[in-house]
């Protein structure tokens, strides 16, 4: 997710445009339709497998899949081709903060109108998913499809040679094995082994890998925003769990258990032993089992929390999802094909081709995936934390509220420039300024 803002900005300008001047559109409606696919080498082949599949099955209802044209984001590109009006029938790999956007603006079809959507999505998904992906207009404008969830990634051996307390960590345990796991390995005055590393830059969605997930974990999978009595929307998150969360990775970063400096222009920092743990998903796995060194041994665990937590512990989903535009001639024909991607069987192949996870409920005990999880035993924590996981709120401004978060991030737990309280407080602040506005 590389994403130029302020290139964002120019083109959702464009798209309000287009809903205040209307989007209709002539339809043709004899034409094949369209089904565009992320570029991942895993997610094509799933694409072409069941196009296929459909085309056979339907060979009079033609249907055409395509991986999303090269450039600088995925996401600029559904942009530029919703104010292009060149957009694909039908988008998988749609990031959950953007359908709001696209919702709001009258570009997507509601797809609870259409014939045994609630039913089939009210099956596949718990209660809590449908009320997530529920817009704030009281339709659906996203099919959930993928997830991935950030957790804990530990160089077990490492860790056990330095004694450090062992995993699940509280933010105690975790900040001692800071201590005892840093070190200067050359002698030059500067330290160059860590407990960890993530992306340092204000950059807001950088916070979806570090301070997100850990305040998710904190705080029993709270909203950053919410509804208040009046209708409108406020900031949530002016809290301490928030508050503790900023001090954290601020007495990591000021104590020097976490690299401030860019370690991700380097050989894998992980692999190579400079850093001991890292925030990261699934993704990672097939990675690291095929680059690590003879004995190198990790093992993945739940986010740390702040040693007074209870309950299940949440963390950020990553989740991806599926909408049909309406440019679509025919969105009832488009989902009856996604309804093939998201099904049981669909779902295995997705994991069986990527690696990633659909969102469904229970799927760390469903038989029909056991098999799957027996070959692949890295995998297992994963899907045992998909019963515990957030995408992000429903909300058009989720991008600039993440931007905000990310200015005070900056301030105070990569420079100390202020407490996390203040921090904090300035941001909840600002949102609140941000959501009055619009």
């Amino acid at each position: 997710m590389r994403l130029d803002w302020k290139i964002i900005r120019g083109y959702q300008l464009g798209l309000w445009c287009l809903l205040l001047v209307g989007c209709t559109h002539k339809v043709d409606s004899d034409r094949p339709l369209t089904f565009w696919c992320s570029n991942n080498a895993g997610e094509i082949t799933f694409a072409k497998e069941f196009t296929t599949r459909w085309q056979k099955q339907h060979p009079g209802k033609p249907l055409r899949y395509q991986p999303i044209p090269e450039g600088q984001s995925s996401e600029e590109i559904i942009l530029a081709s919703v104010v292009g009006k060149t957009t694909p029938d039908i988008y998988a790999n749609m990031w959950q903060g953007n359908v709001e956007m696209y919702a709001k603006a009258g570009v997507l079809i509601p797809l609870d109108t259409l014939d045994g959507f609630l039913d089939f999505i009210k099956l596949r998904c718990d209660s809590a998913v449908v009320r997530e992906i529920t817009s704030s207009d009281g339709h659906i404008y996203q099919v959930p499809w993928k997830v991935n969830p950030i957790m804990l990634f530990c160089n077990t051996r490492s860790l056990q040679q330095w004694h450090t307390p062992t995993p699940p960590y509280v933010y105690a345990d975790y900040l001692k094995a800071g201590q005892e796991f840093k070190q200067d390995k050359n002698g030059d005055g500067y330290v160059d082994q860590w407990l960890g590393y993530t992306e340092v830059k204000a950059i807001w969605y950088q916070r979806l890998f570090n301070f997100y997930p850990l305040y998710l974990a904190a705080s029993n999978g709270a909203p950053l925003i919410k509804k208040t009595a009046d209708g409108t929307m406020e900031a949530a998150f002016d809290n301490q769990y928030a508050i503790e969360v900023f001090r954290f990775l601020q007495t990591l970063y000021k104590n020097d258990y976490f690299a401030k400096e860019r370690l991700s222009a380097t050989r894998d920092p992980f692999l190579a032993q400079r850093i001991a743990t890292q925030f990261t998903g699934p993704w990672t796995v097939e990675f690291l089992d095929k680059f690590k060194d003879p004995g190198f041994e990790y093992g993945i665990y739940s986010m740390p929390v702040p040693g007074n937590h209870t309950g299940p512990v949440y963390t950020y989903g990553d989740p991806k999802n599926i909408v049909i535009f309406n440019t679509c001639p025919n969105p009832q024909l488009a989902w009856e094909f996604v309804k093939t991607l998201v099904d049981k069987s669909g779902d295995l192949r997705l994991m069986e081709l990527t690696g990633q996870f659909p969102r469904r409920k229970e799927i760390d005990t469903d038989p029909y995936f056991a098999g799957f999880l027996a070959r692949n035993p890295r995998l297992k924590p994963f899907a045992q934390q998909t019963r515990y996981i957030k995408g992000v709120d429903n909300c058009e401004l989720i991008v600039e509220v993440f931007d905000i978060i990310s200015q005070e991030y900056e301030a105070c737990v990569i420079f100390n420039k202020k407490t996390p309280e203040a921090a904090i407080h300035d941001a909840a602040k600002a949102v609140n300024v941000l959501l009055k506005s619009e």
